[in-house]
């Protein structure tokens, strides 16, 4: 423990600078010019949330953070993987209608 309160100068800076990360992250996440960076950008805001705790975990000396850390580590897996999935059909559908379009062009050509 006198180790972490040795550095402790260390943690507080590399918490500002990961807040400063979460706020480009979520810029990032908003302004993105793609879904894919959207959700990128969404999962590394995840992770960097489950680093901050972690690291308070260590500052504050609670036991009980890392316990938090780890079910945040779950679900922000799982909110990612269902946004990817919602992402895959919304794409789906897209390609489809725009396939349908296509084929409905080439049919008034013909005529």
């Amino acid at each position: 423990m006198e180790l972490v309160q040795q550095h402790s100068e260390i943690f507080h800076i590399i918490l500002i600078v990961l807040a400063l990360l979460t706020i480009c992250c979520l810029i990032r996440a908003v302004k993105g010019p793609t879904i894919a960076d959207r959700l990128v950008a969404v999962n590394m805001m995840g992770t960097i949330v489950m680093v901050t705790i972690a690291i308070l975990a260590l500052l504050m000396n609670e036991d009980y953070l890392v316990d938090i850390c780890l079910i945040y580590a779950m679900i922000s897996f799982l909110a990612v993987v269902v946004l990817t999935k919602v992402y895959t059909g919304v794409y789906m559908e897209h390609k489809a209608l725009q396939e349908k379009r296509a084929q409905e062009a080439d049919g008034k050509e013909e005529q």
